[in-house]
């Protein structure tokens, strides 16, 4: 019996997974699978290979029947909240934004990392649950309760820098702060949080402000975190920060080394995010240090060698997908002299592929998993094509190029789905980078290997590293600070990536494109199915987009081409609210940037302006505050290397930049009017009902003048009197928060306004063509005081 047979079941369970993500898909599957088996019965053209290669009609049926079931194994095995999960005990909060104070018991399952906003990070298990009564800010003085509720589940906890001290795997604490429950992303291109935590089997979060220790000493017990916290230390101690984290994350994986933010982000800017994600790519150097060194030695002793050393891999890096998988093809490798068989490098692939998605499917929708496996693909089919058409290089330096060149080709077009960037420099960065990595990756782990035993031994084994180490810092940062390190793409469909791949894969399978560099034209094929929309959209777009922000009010105006940007908020909605969607509709240059307040040093426009070409910034002039003042000046000189201009905003002064007009009528409190095809917008600040009658009164409002009208009125989600509706008479209202003043919710319908509210639908969009659209549920479904 050929392999073919298993092959096809393989293949079947593999797209039976995916397929449970297309409406109909798993029964399309079936449907196919019965269709081929008829057309393989009756011979029809173009099946006889199937009947040559020992595939019968029944095992095309049984492919699509595995395929369906693979489909309903998938929805069966996803995480889901038990019903004593800790998720369905969270109270309803208590005002806006704030949750009532709990403390839950339990054990911490993952070794603590430091997050961006500098607080400990860890996940923990949940055994008991206690309401406290008062504000999580007054917990810290509040013991445990003795009423108790057994509940069972998994937090994502945060807790202060200074209370994260202690915490480790295994560590049973109390922990007193807020419960959550993670959202959908409010605005486009924003993470995912709440899939990501459900993808991990957690339904809630925990804001935590107290850390209490449920035994008398803080170091109890045994795990593997004791080994790893071991290597750490030990290769910190001579090398020092950052390169002493950076060995470690090299070896055992970012995810169990607290490595610095900096670096990481910079690692991730060129195209190196997979050198700090233990990988297939360690796997291979190690088990090939592993081969050299038993070449003398039987094959008996080679494979316990080898499988050994792949099984304390496995282990001290936490059994990552990337990692099992290449540990499977590592051990059929080892496995095949043995027994004295050939091992077929795609089959083995494939199968240990299968093997892991049948131990957890969940991984098929797993980022690591995804890349792991396209790279490895990719080095196995393209990586001999690509030395062939690098023929007028040295054999040395054409493998040496064909390596990166091959792993990004199969990677990109999912990278650019999920990222919407691309780092012009990866392969460059990839090809000088790799002799230093490989260095570092095995002298790395015989240095956590003797750092384990004896640190000592290891601090001086990694201290050989610190030349590699500075060198790939150095060329990292190099390339990270050079222009034009990273290019937005703009949000791929799901059809382009499918077509992409099927570009790709055609280049492989089909001789008549692999001729005569016919290959070209599949390449400019796929360029242009990246290209062409993303500059169509730029050429065509119109439109106003809201973004979901917790404080300062957030405008996007897209014209074709030309972008403007109403505030730039703090420094976190600038990194996760505004460039997401930056990236997502592939903007890198802004044409107008607007700060309606006096520019701070806790705004995001410093990062801005690091980050995005910006060819007229206006805001009002600084106030005589001398932090104001410095904020102020640094933005001006940052815009003078852009090569930008500034104008400033005054008040009752029009400032126009194409169709865009805006008008700022106050700025204590904030009241602006801006124009823009056709719609006019006011913002209108915390206002209390005396300062908007005063407005009011003056007869400078748009909607309020007899030759004006209002279309849309921005506003903080406060009180709107009467008076001042009935003389704008908007035709939407959008609310900047979690929730609207019910009186003048009342209001707002009784006078047929369409309500929008940021907080609860996310984002709000405005084209010409469709009108507005909210990024979440309707408003009317989602009334917080209903």
């Amino acid at each position: 019996m050929t392999a073919a047979p298993l092959i096809l079941l393989c293949l079947a369970y593999i797209a039976g997974l995916l397929a449970s993500a297309i409406p109909g898909g798993r029964y399309g599957l079936l449907v196919l699978g019965i269709g081929a088996g008829i057309g393989v019965f009756l011979k029809l053209p173009g099946y006889l290979r199937c009947l040559k290669a020992g595939l019968k009609p029944a095992f095309f049926i049984a492919a699509g029947a595995l395929a369906l079931i693979a489909a309903f194994y998938l929805q069966l095995r996803l995480p889901q909240p038990q019903t004593d999960d800790i998720s369905h005990y969270i109270a309803p909060p208590t005002g806006i934004g704030e949750q009532p104070a709990v403390t839950v018991l339990g054990k911490v399952t993952s070794t603590p990392r430091l997050t961006r906003s500098n607080k400990v990070q860890f996940w923990f298990d949940v055994t008991q649950l206690n309401e406290l009564v008062g504000s999580a800010e007054a917990i810290a003085t509040v013991r445990p309760s003795s009423r108790t509720q057994p509940v069972s589940g998994k937090l994502y906890v945060t807790v202060p820098l200074l209370q994260g001290t202690g915490v480790h795997p295994g560590r049973r604490l109390s922990i007193s702060g807020e419960l959550y429950k993670p959202e959908a992303p409010k605005n486009p291109g924003a993470f995912d949080f709440q899939a990501y935590l459900a993808s991990r089997g957690s339904f809630a979060g925990l804001r935590g402000e107290q850390v209490y220790f449920l035994s008398e000493t803080r170091e109890e017990g045994w795990g593997l975190w004791r080994v790893q916290r071991r290597i750490v230390r030990s290769q910190v101690r001579w090398l020092g920060v950052p390169h002493g984290p950076l060995v470690s994350a090299i070896v055992l994986g970012r995810r169990v080394v607290d490595l610095s933010i900096e670096v990481r982000d910079r690692f991730i800017q060129v195209g190196l995010a997979h050198v700090l994600a233990a990988s297939g790519f360690h796997v291979a150097l190690i088990l090939s240090l592993v081969r050299l060194l038993t070449r003398p030695l039987s094959e008996r002793l080679q494979f316990g060698a080898g499988s050994a050393v792949l099984l304390l891999y496995v282990v001290l890096t936490g059994g990552s997908a990337s990692v099992l998988r290449a540990a499977i093809m590592g051990f059929a490798a080892l496995l095949a002299p043995l027994l004295q068989k050939q091992v077929k490098p795609l089959g083995s692939l494939l199968l240990a592929a299968t093997i892991l998605l049948l131990l957890q499917p969940g991984w098929i929708w797993d980022l690591g998993f995804q890349l792991s496996f396209l790279a490895t693909l990719g080095l196995l089919v393209t990586v001999p094509s690509v030395v062939e058409r690098l023929d007028w290089l040295p054999v040395t330096i054409a493998s040496a190029l064909a390596v990166p060149i091959a792993a990004t080709i199969w990677t990109l077009p999912l990278q650019l789905y999920v990222f919407h960037v691309v780092s012009p420099y990866s392969i460059a960065v990839n090809l000088m980078t790799t002799p230093l990595v490989s260095a570092i990756t095995i002298g790395g782990f015989i240095s956590a290997i003797a750092g384990a035993i004896w640190p000592l031994a290891g601090s001086a084994l990694a201290w050989l590293l610190y030349y590699p180490v500075e060198g790939l810092l150095e060329i990292v940062a190099f390339f990270a600070n050079l222009p034009g390190n990273s290019v937005s793409t703009g949000a791929l469909s799901i059809a382009q990536v499918v077509l992409l791949y099927t570009t790709i894969a055609a280049i492989w399978v089909i001789p008549w494109l692999q001729r005569q560099r016919r290959w070209g034209l599949g390449v400019l094929f796929a360029i242009a199915l990246v290209v062409t929309p993303t500059l169509h959209a730029k050429a065509t777009v119109v439109q106003m987009t809201v973004l979901a922000t917790p404080r300062d009010p957030v405008l996007v105006i897209q014209d074709r081409g030309q972008v403007a940007l109403v505030n730039s908020g703090d420094d976190r909605t600038t990194q996760f609210t505004i460039l997401p969607f930056f990236r997502q509709q592939a903007i890198a240059r802004l044409d107008w940037a607007i700060s309606t307040a006096p520019v701070s040093s806790n705004t995001g426009w410093h990062q801005l302006f690091d980050l995005l070409d910006i060819a007229l910034f206006s805001a009002p002039e600084p106030s005589p505050e001398e932090g104001d003042r410095l904020s102020h000046e640094a933005i001006l000189h940052d815009l003078e290397q852009l090569e930008g201009s500034y104008e400033p905003l005054r008040e009752d002064e029009t400032l126009k930049f194409g169709a865009i007009a805006v008008r700022p009528i106050s700025f204590e409190p904030m009241v602006v009017e801006l124009q823009f095809d056709g719609q006019t917008w006011l913002w209108l600040g915390n206002l209390d009902p005396s300062q908007q009658n005063r407005w009011l009164g003056a007869g400078i409002l748009p909607g309020s003048r007899p030759e004006s009208s209002l279309d849309v009125l921005w506003w903080s989600g406060d009180q709107v009197t009467p008076y001042l509706l009935d003389a704008l008479q908007p035709e939407v209202a959008i609310a900047a928060s979690e929730e609207i003043d019910p009186a003048t919710a009342t209001l707002l319908e009784q006078k047929n306004i369409r309500i929008y509210i940021t907080g609860l639908e996310g984002a709000v969009r405005w084209t010409p063509t469709q009108g507005f659209e909210s990024h979440g549920a309707i408003a009317e479904d989602r009334i917080p005081w209903i």
